[in-house]
């Protein structure tokens, strides 16, 4: 063999090398929030909009809510000039609309790591894991209650997924904690395995108190009195019930200028009306006077408008999950929190399926594309989503992580430049050609397309050799490869300790029970 010969191999087999240790390496990538360059679906007109507008503002001031429990409510109420009639409160035409308005359109949420901050509101969209399981199930085990090691595997799960923004709130309840202190052990998992940002307790008003606390001693007491490091879930008590937990919860979060999500838990012919219009006249209705009602404890605080859908199945009365209804109102829904000048919350991986199979593949398919068409700011329950939100699947998580990244990919739009239009490459190729080869092509595969990290599109016959493993399978395999390229963020020795000072301190206050 020739010098030159021996040399031009050497070379290659060094960048063959060189390349499958760059591919082998461990990289945790987070991608940055969505910014969408593809129009809303639009599915209803002005006139429609305008009915179910003015429906809404009927129902609040004839029907009016209830804030059972909650004088002080009464009295904010009160004080704003709605009428007050034992724990209902009717609200005058325009009054919540009109408060509404002090509620920003967009904000930025803080993390630890500032590079993982998010912006929620405008054309953003902002993907959070699955939200309050009791259970958890993988191949191994099966179904079980869940555990604090099952909180904190799916903690580093979220951090180790590209494609996951945020790093959630309850992403299962570990029924091994007492409920009061739950949250203590939940937020430190969140604070100290990511650096993402997380959502705050609202079980209890004093646990929402906690959350804050325990972010000043991670922030800085002055930057959280300035700006925004939490989001909370707060659900409405459909229909058009406000209860004083999730209430007390609010004013904690709204005092502090924290963000709440006013979410309204909307069962189609169950706690809402069988129609389309009819339901999202009760979803507005409650929206806006969540928001007012935190415009009310502070205003300007941050807030998003929610809306959690689902339709229920007339014979067995089990909610159901990506049909067209739900598609529909949340297109609906989407509209109406735009006209309100709020930030939306909607959608994610949904599906009835007690496993990751076909049937969860098509019902989160048809939630998370409905979810990015409707407008969707913050979408809750993005990936893990199993049995109806009763179960958080560890399979499920980064099969769903993995199609999140298609998302990004359609929410990037058409790319329209010199080197969209790939002008060079068609005049290389010409007719009876192919692209394989091409300046264009060589100078852009790498990027071009998105990329699944888990399904298999290998021949038969590799697929066969290696197993033939259907997608729970390889979801396992990529489980266990993320949790053993896990590496622990960085946190400061002396905060770290402090929230351990703090954690010990209120457990102890508030006692070790299981209720």
């Amino acid at each position: 063999m020739s010098d030159t010969a021996t040399r031009r191999r050497s070379r290659g087999t060094g960048g063959g090398a060189a390349r499958r240790a760059e591919r082998s390496a461990v990289r945790i990538e987070a991608a940055r929030f969505i910014e969408r360059n593809i129009p809303n679906f639009e599915l209803l007109n002005d006139e429609a909009l305008e009915i179910i507008e003015n429906n809404a503002e009927t129902v609040l001031e004839e029907i009016g809510v209830v804030f059972p429990d909650n004088p002080g409510a009464l009295e904010r109420w009160r004080a704003a000039g709605a009428s007050i009639e034992g724990e209902r409160v009717r609200i005058p035409k325009g009054l919540a609309r009109s408060l509404c308005r002090t509620a920003p359109a967009t904000f930025t949420q803080h993390a630890r790591n500032p590079e993982r901050s998010v912006e929620i509101g405008g054309r953003n969209l902002v993907l959070a894991p699955v939200y309050g399981p009791p259970f958890v199930r993988d191949r191994v085990a099966g179904r079980r209650y869940a555990t604090i090691e099952d909180f904190r595997t799916f903690v580093k799960l979220g951090y180790m997924s590209k494609w996951v923004h945020h790093s959630g709130g309850t992403l299962c309840e570990p029924t091994d904690i007492a409920v009061n202190r739950r949250h203590l052990e939940m937020l430190r998992a969140h604070i100290t395995l990511s650096d993402k940002p997380f959502m705050g307790g609202v079980t209890e008003p004093s646990r929402a108190a906690d959350s804050v606390d325990m972010c000043r001693i991670l922030f800085g007491e002055d930057f959280v009195d300035q700006n925004t490091v939490l989001t909370s879930l707060i659900n409405v008590n459909s229909p058009l019930t406000f209860d004083a937990t999730m209430m007390g919860a609010l004013e904690v979060y709204a005092a502090a200028n924290q963000a709440c999500i006013v979410s309204p838990f909307v069962v189609g012919g169950a706690m809402a009306p069988v129609t389309i219009a009819g339901t999202l006249t009760q979803v507005l209705a409650e929206v806006m006077t969540g928001v007012a009602y935190s415009q009310l404890v502070r205003p300007g605080a941050p807030v998003i408008g929610g809306a959690f859908v689902t339709s229920i199945d007339m014979n067995s009365g089990a909610p159901t999950f990506g049909t067209p209804e739900a598609s529909q109102i949340t297109y609906g829904a989407g509209q109406l929190m735009r006209r309100l000048g709020l930030p939306f919350r909607s959608a994610g991986g949904f599906t009835g399926a007690k496993l990751p199979d076909a049937q969860a593949g098509y019902e989160s398919a048809n939630s998370l594309q409905m979810g990015l068409l409707s407008g969707v700011n913050f979408m809750l329950h993005a990936c893990g989503w199993l049995e109806g939100g009763l179960v958080a699947s560890f399979e499920k998580f980064v099969m769903d992580a993995d199609q999140l990244g298609g998302l990004h990919q359609l929410a990037n739009g058409v790319d329209m430049s010199q080197t969209g239009q790939a002008m060079d490459a068609l005049r290389e190729v010409g007719p009876g050609g192919h692209f394989l080869g091409c300046n264009h092509t060589q100078e852009n595969f790498k990027t071009a397309f998105w990329r699944s990290q888990l399904l298999d599109y290998k021949p038969y016959e590799t697929w066969s050799e290696e197993g033939g493993r259907d997608t729970a399978a390889l979801a396992e395999a990529r489980v266990e490869k993320l949790l053993g390229d896990y590496q622990q963020p960085h946190l400061d020795p002396e905060t770290a300790g402090r929230l351990d000072e703090y954690i010990d301190r209120r457990t102890a206050e508030i006692g070790n029970t299981l209720n």
